[in-house]
């Protein structure tokens, strides 16, 4: 089975394509458990356990991305230069069980993969 790259590069809000992208990963995943979860970029911000959606109308969803690792997928990367360019603690993030990795090792893993998916 083709291996697929799903790629977080927007905000969590403002836009539905990081609810859109994490439904396609859920519906993909069910099926094909060789798929990459990749959070670059605002993408970062998909992980951040301290957004406030309700403020604003919204609901919460980032806790639904480890669903996925329910349907066997396992490899989660998340960019160490987003991070740091956005103010970000790299501690928020090691509990989630995602690789916290520079941009070479991220391009690296991401061009691995057979198709690429960006939202």
């Amino acid at each position: 089975m083709k291996s697929i790259a799903f790629v977080f590069s927007h905000m969590p809000y403002g836009s539905s394509s990081g609810l859109e992208g994490l439904n396609a990963a859920l519906a993909i995943g069910e099926s094909n458990k060789n798929l990459g979860i990749f959070f670059i970029g605002d993408g970062v911000l998909q992980l951040n356990s301290t957004q406030n959606p309700e403020l604003i109308f919204n609901r919460h969803y980032y806790p639904t991305f480890y669903i996925l690792k329910l349907y066997g997928i396992k490899k989660y990367y998340l960019s160490l230069d987003s991070l740091i360019e956005r103010g970000l603690s790299v501690k928020e993030f090691y509990g989630l069980g995602v690789k916290i990795v520079n941009s070479k090792t991220l391009t690296r893993e991401l061009i691995s993969y057979d198709h690429i998916l960006t939202f």
